[in-house]
C-alpha cells in the first residue's frame, strides 16, 4: 500500500522548551521537517503524504505550536485517529518544561514569547500555551520534559526514541533521578527506592555511583534490594505486552532514591540490562550524573 513504511511525527510543546532542536535533530536523521505548519493544513498534508501525491517522503516531522486556532488543536487528535485508520504511522511529541525553566530561558535568550502582548505577562502567556496545548498533551505518543536537558542530550534522546526505533517496537526508557531534585515529569511509572540501605552512609562507597562494582556487591547483599528489583520487573513483564498491545509505543520508567547517585542507578542498570537481554529497545538515562 501507498502508506507502507512512512511515517509521520508532529513535534509540539510549549514555546521554549526546545521544539526546534527536536525539529533540527529529526532533519538531521533524514526526516522532512515542517515548521509552524498551521493544524488547517496538515490534514491535506497527510493525505497526499498517504497517497504519495507531490509528498513523496519516507518520514516526514511537523512542528505545532499555540499559534494554531484553539479549535484546530482541539481536532488534531482526531485527524491523526483518522490518517492512522488509512495506513500511515503517525506520532505526537509533547515537549514541555517547567515553568520556572522556561521564565529563565525567555529571560537569558530575550526571546518574545509568541502569546505574550503588552497587557499579558511572559508567566500568564506560557499559562494560556499549557491551556491551549492541552489536547495534544493528553493524546500525546511521548512526553519529554527538557527542564534538565540540555541541546546535545536532546539530540540523544531524539534519536534513541523516535529516530532509531524499530517500527512497532517499544521503546523503553529507564532512567534514575534524585527526589531531592524534583520528580521527573515526564514518566509513566515512577519507583521509589529511598526505602533501601543507602550507600551514601559508607564512606569508601559515597564518591562512587551505582555504576561501580563496590557500591553493586553493596547493594547485592541487601536483601531489600533484590526483593524490590524482582517486584519491579515482574511488574514491568506482566504490564508490558498489554501497553503494546494498545498500541503503545513509548513507555518511561523512573527510578528514584534521595540524591539520584546511587540505589536509583544501581536498578536502573539492573533493570536495563533485564529488558535488554530479552532484546527490547532499551535506553538508560541517569539524569543526575548528566
Amino acid at each position: 500500500m501507498a502508506a507502507q513504511g512512512k511515517k509521520l511525527v508532529v513535534v509540539t510543546g510549549l514555546s521554549g522548551s526546545g521544539k526546534s532542536i527536536a525539529l533540527n535533530a529529526l532533519e538531521d536523521l533524514g526526516y522532512y521537517c515542517i515548521d509552524n505548519l498551521p493544524v488547517s493544513l496538515l490534514r491535506t498534508f497527510g493525505r497526499q503524504l498517504l497517497n504519495g501525491q507531490g509528498v513523496d517522503y519516507q518520514r516526514v516531522a511537523v512542528g505545532v505550536d499555540a499559534r494554531s486556532e484553539s479549535e484546530e488543536l482541539q481536532l488534531l487528535p482526531g485527524l491523526f485517529l483518522d490518517l492512522r485508520e488509512a495506513g500511515l504511522a503517525c506520532e505526537i511529541l509533547f515537549l514541555e518544561a517547567q515553568d520556572e525553566i522556561l521564565l529563565q530561558r525567555f529571560s537569558e535568550t530575550r526571546r518574545r514569547h509568541p502569546l505574550s502582548t503588552p497587557q499579558r505577562t511572559l508567566a500568564d502567556a506560557i499559562a494560556l500555551e499549557r491551556e491551549l496545548l492541552e489536547p495534544l498533551q493528553s493524546s500525546a505518543d511521548l512526553h519529554l520534559d527538557t527542564s534538565r536537558t540540555n541541546v546535545h542530550q536532546l539530540r540523544d534522546l531524539i534519536r534513541d526514541r523516535v529516530a532509531d526505533r524499530a517500527p512497532a517496537s517499544l521503546s523503553l526508557l529507564v532512567q534514575s533521578f534524585g527526589f531531592k531534585h524534583g520528580l521527573p515529569r515526564d514518566a509513566n511509572f515512577v519507583y521509589d527506592a529511598r526505602c533501601l540501605p543507602n550507600p551514601h552512609w559508607q564512606p569508601e562507597l559515597r564518591p562512587l555511583t551505582g555504576r561501580d562494582q563496590d557500591v553493586a556487591r553493596y547493594l547485592q547483599s541487601e536483601a531489600k534490594v533484590g526483593r524490590l528489583l524482582d517486584h519491579i520487573i515482574d511488574f514491568l513483564e506482566y504490564w508490558m505486552p498489554c501497553f503494546e498491545a494498545d498500541g503503545r509505543s513509548y513507555l518511561t520508567v523512573a527510578v528514584g532514591c534521595t540524591g539520584g547517585q546511587h540505589r536509583s542507578v544501581y536498578l536502573t542498570e539492573q533493570i536495563a540490562a533485564h529488558f535488554s537481554a530479552q532484546g527490547r529497545n532499551v535506553i538508560i538515562r541517569h539524569r543526575e550524573l548528566s
